[in-house]
């Protein structure tokens, strides 16, 4: 296994961090972390300020994989717990951003299937499994959920959420 140090003044992302690697890296398994100065869909909760829980169910329906809501409104400067429960059988991600972005790393997760989530705005979870993200809604706009495990967003694994 080929381990990967960079220090922590440089914040490299990880297809940075991949390319400095070489080609060997990318086929381990990785926590996913991103140096953002600012997310898409606002940023990281206050676990010291109230939040209204929204859960969501990530599972199988035959050849379907789906997000129970798929469906989300907020309000803008709304605080979120999103309460994540896997239900189904397979390894699931909930990852937080535009459509354009998750649709660019969805592309990348095809190159290296490997990678995990950990951020505040995405989650990697297991089977039976639940995790939660602290959220709070800066931006209007239209956002999305997605499970970006290569095949999972074609079979249907997305949701969107409209902040007003």
């Amino acid at each position: 296994m080929i381990k990967l140090l960079i220090p922590a003044v440089m914040m490299l992302t990880w297809p940075v961090a991949v390319a400095l690697a070489g080609p060997g890296a990318a086929g381990h398994s990785h926590a996913h972390g991103h140096a953002h100065a600012a997310f898409s869909a606002g940023e990281p909760g206050d676990a010291g300020k109230p939040a209204r829980e929204i859960k969501v169910v990530m599972r199988e329906d035959g050849r379907k994989m789906l997000f129970e809501p798929s469906s989300i409104s907020v309000r803008r400067g709304e605080q979120i717990r999103f309460v994540i429960s896997n239900d189904g059988l397979l390894n699931h991600e909930f990852v937080l951003a535009t459509v354009a972005e998750n649709r660019k790393h969805a592309q990348m997760m095809k190159k290296h299937p490997h990678m995990e989530h950990d951020d505040p705005n995405a989650k990697q979870v297991p089977p039976y499994i639940t995790q939660e993200i602290l959220w709070r809604f800066t931006k209007s706009g239209q956002f999305e959920f997605a499970c970006l495990v290569p095949g999972h967003l074609e079979a249907g694994m997305i949701g969107t959420v409209v902040v007003k």
